[in-house]
């Protein structure tokens, strides 16, 4: 049976709302939870190891699945996350590698390298479409893909679509070059991008032509995936950042909730998959 899961990340609930308002852990998977996501992304670059020990009896007392986000620094530390993210019962670690040579020839060993340690532990990894990583540009990306047919995407396409600044409406192309990551990804991660900004505010009228590309792109992206696989999971984030992601006003006032933008989001996505043919 394949079912949609849905999750926010607990970088994106730090604060939650433009008021600034951090909220303590128990409070922040209550509402999670309450909201109707199955789990949380704990993200070692905006916390750490500590932080995630703190947060999860909070999940586990509210029925969530953690998500652990790395950023490895060295080949040799991711092994501490697989472990740990083993011990939390993660689906997965997300990469984002800070190991980042400059030559493609240099960078298939260490993707390898890591994908072996996974395979080794017994934890699946996946290689998130981010900026300042080992995947920073989709041009290189696609050429490990390329060059590694065990590699797997989690797609934040949002990425991409600023590093590339692509005009709108997209090219054929460039189109073709995006279909391509969302053929390798088996996650998704739910903000919406311009050529110039990273995170926009869902409603307002000059961000539509942004929003309705972004939901192309997630609708394609999960139909892919049901098409292989006949079961399993389909992990979607709804990840919202804080500032300076989110963008402010002149006195740094946040522009938009982006705790209810992550349950529109959400909404979106259970309609799609809903209308892709839902729970088979």
């Amino acid at each position: 049976m394949r079912q949609l899961k849905l999750y926010t990340s607990l970088w994106a609930m730090q604060p939650h709302d433009p008021t600034g308002v951090k909220l303590p852990y128990d409070q922040v998977c209550e509402m999670v939870a309450g909201a109707g996501f199955d789990g949380m992304a704990i993200d070692l670059g905006a916390a750490d190891v500590d932080v995630a020990h703190k947060v999860r009896p909070h999940m586990q007392a509210n029925g969530l699945t953690p998500l652990i986000v790395a950023f490895p620094k060295t080949i040799e530390s991711l092994e501490d996350t697989l472990h740990m993210a083993a011990d939390f019962g993660a689906p997965f670690v997300d990469v984002i590698g800070q190991v980042t040579p400059i030559e493609v020839d240099a960078m298939v060993p260490v993707i390898e390298a890591w994908i072996t340690m996974s395979k080794r532990i017994g934890v699946p990894v996946q290689f998130e479409t981010h900026r300042n990583c080992i995947t920073n540009d989709l041009y290189t990306t696609l050429q490990l893909l390329d060059r590694i047919p065990d590699m797997r995407l989690c797609a934040d396409l949002s990425h991409y679509v600023v590093d590339r600044e692509f005009w709108f409406p997209l090219s054929e192309h460039d189109l073709g070059l995006v279909s391509r990551i969302l053929q390798r990804s088996d996650s998704f991660q739910g903000r919406v991008a311009s050529r110039q900004q990273i995170q926009l505010q869902l409603d307002f009228p000059q961000h539509q032509k942004w929003v309705g590309l972004f939901k192309d792109w997630w609708r394609e992206g999960m139909a892919d995936w049901r098409a292989r696989n006949p079961s399993g999971d389909c992990i979607f984030v709804c990840e919202l950042g804080p500032p300076e992601y989110a963008m402010t006003d002149a006195q740094g006032r946040e522009m938009s909730n982006r705790w209810d933008e992550a349950q529109v989001i959400m909404g979106w996505v259970r309609d799609i998959w809903a209308d892709l043919g839902g729970d088979t």
